[in-house]
């Protein structure tokens, strides 16, 4: 299985007691060595500036709530650590380490080593928790934030206390299971971290029988090559004079969370309506997506109290692939930027939902070429780090939405049913983050996990206008 058990751990935090935790490493189904088999252990990958800006915030943390399975204990454990192995396999530096050198000039490299030292797989057990007490409430149970580990941990712990770069948290429920993954952010974007996942389902789904060149996995076969401006010094060298410099550890907000699922009709009702009020005023068609975050921003102004004056800010994630030549299907890393729309909170609530949904449409097609060459080419030279604190300065007035509903969520059946629900860990929480996901309606139903003031959220969750687009949990 190419995996080392540790003791048992008899550790509880809300509920969640964990029962052991191993090292799982790659392990192949064949001695031949194919395209995507571990290769040595000098083999490395240097990062990019998506990769490293990136270093300074909490893994991301998403995992998915399944039914009962029909093993249970160590049983599962060892199934799930088996296939876990076999998909560390094809994304083989997962199970490597990131080293940082200091060159002695005021400069620092990092790059990720492919060690295949392996990656850390934990088996928890929550048996007062049933399926229905997270997918029956608004409100998100503090018991979800125990179902990750490396709670608070940055990406640059990694570097400088040689964690590992992944972490799976299998916790056993009352009457399912929850599957929880902790990744580097250095190391991958939402769309890497789905593309793991989906393939570590699908070789569990299929009893761990699958080629090792994944010809009979739908994933797309992953590429580890990072894609550099030509004009890029490889690795990059930051004058950072040592990594620890750029690490400031993010003063947890008070902050509540709820989980809104708009289905499919609802989300097509938003959007036809905001564009019948942009009708001969906009020139391209606002997205289902763009109309729900308006729906959201519009709410959420209303549940601060923001007084009509108040400039408030909604930034997004941009996907760069396909939208920067040179990166291929498949790609491994990060390719993230942020697109930002702006406006009075006055402007917001009297323009209307269609005028909103159109400065973050416009936000989006923002988007230059030239200008991510540049940045990326700026970089180099005067890096800059993506703080939580930072982002938290404007806590009260402004939204951050990551994650896609074009991410395959529900498609992660292991074997025994699609996933009941997907629930996100307490990484890079703060007030105003917006999580997106697939929704579990097939053909266009979307989830926001919703992270505001507890108070505010409040207010969100009694605003009838906002709540009418919403599906009420069962």
């Amino acid at each position: 299985m190419g995996s080392n058990d540790d003791q048992n751990v008899a550790l509880a935090v809300d509920g969640v007691r964990v029962l052991s935790r191993r090292v799982v490493r790659p392990s192949s189904s064949s001695s031949k060595t194919s395209g995507h088999a571990p290769p040595s252990c000098e083999e490395h990958i240097h990062l990019t500036p998506w990769d490293l800006r990136l270093i300074s915030i909490d893994y991301i943390q998403k995992g998915i709530l399944l039914p009962k399975p029909p093993v249970a204990g160590e049983r599962l454990a060892d199934a799930l650590a088996s296939s876990f192995a076999r998909a560390l396999a094809l994304y083989y530096p997962f199970a490597g380490r990131l080293v940082a050198v200091e060159r002695g000039d005021g400069t620092v490299t990092v790059t990720l080593q492919c060690t295949g030292e392996g990656a850390e797989f934990v088996h928890a057990a929550a048996p007062d928790v049933a399926v229905s007490d997270i997918v029956s409430s608004l409100y998100t149970p503090s018991e979800v934030w125990s179902f990750y580990s490396f709670n608070l941990v940055l990406g640059a712990d990694a570097a400088t206390e040689s964690r590992p770069l992944l972490s799976v948290q299998v916790t056993e429920l009352a009457d399912g299971v929850f599957i929880g993954m902790s990744m580097n952010h250095s190391v991958g974007d939402g769309t890497t971290f789905w593309e793991f996942m989906n393939a570590w389902s699908e070789i569990n789904r299929r009893g761990g029988v699958v080629s090792d060149d994944m010809r009979e996995i739908s994933t797309p076969a992953p590429v580890f090559r990072r894609w550099f401006l030509e004009t890029s010094p490889v690795p990059i060298p930051m004058p950072i004079g040592e990594l620890q410099h750029v690490v400031r550890r993010f003063e947890r907000p008070d902050v509540q969370e709820c989980f809104f699922t708009f289905s499919a009709a609802s989300a097509r009702k938003l959007k036809t309506r905001a564009n019948d009020e942009m009708a001969g005023t906009a020139t391209t068609t606002i997205s289902s997506l763009q109309a729900v975050l308006a729906h959201l921003w519009q709410a959420v102004c209303r549940a601060r109290h923001l007084p009509p004056a108040q400039v408030t800010f909604y930034t997004v994630m941009i996907g760069c692939r396909g939208r920067v030549n040179g990166i291929p299907p498949g790609y491994v890393g990060n390719a993230l930027a942020f697109g930002k729309a702006e406006a009075t909170a006055g402007e917001i609530q009297e323009r209307g939902l269609g005028w909103t949904a159109w400065l973050l449409n416009r936000a989006v097609a923002s988007f230059d070429e030239a200008a991510m060459r540049e940045w990326l080419e700026r970089w180099v030279r005067e890096p800059e780090f993506t703080y939580m604190s930072k982002l938290q300065s404007t806590a009260g007035v402004a939204l951050i939405t990551g994650s896609s509903p074009r991410f395959d969520v529900f498609g992660n059946d292991f074997g025994w049913g699609r996933p009941v629900a997907v629930r996100s860990g307490s990484g890079n929480k703060m007030d105003g983050k917006a999580t997106v996901f697939e929704g579990p309606e097939r053909g266009g139903s979307m989830s926001l996990e919703v992270c505001i003031a507890p108070d505010a959220l409040q207010r969100l969750v009694a605003d009838e206008e906002f709540m009418d687009a919403v599906d009420t949990p069962a």
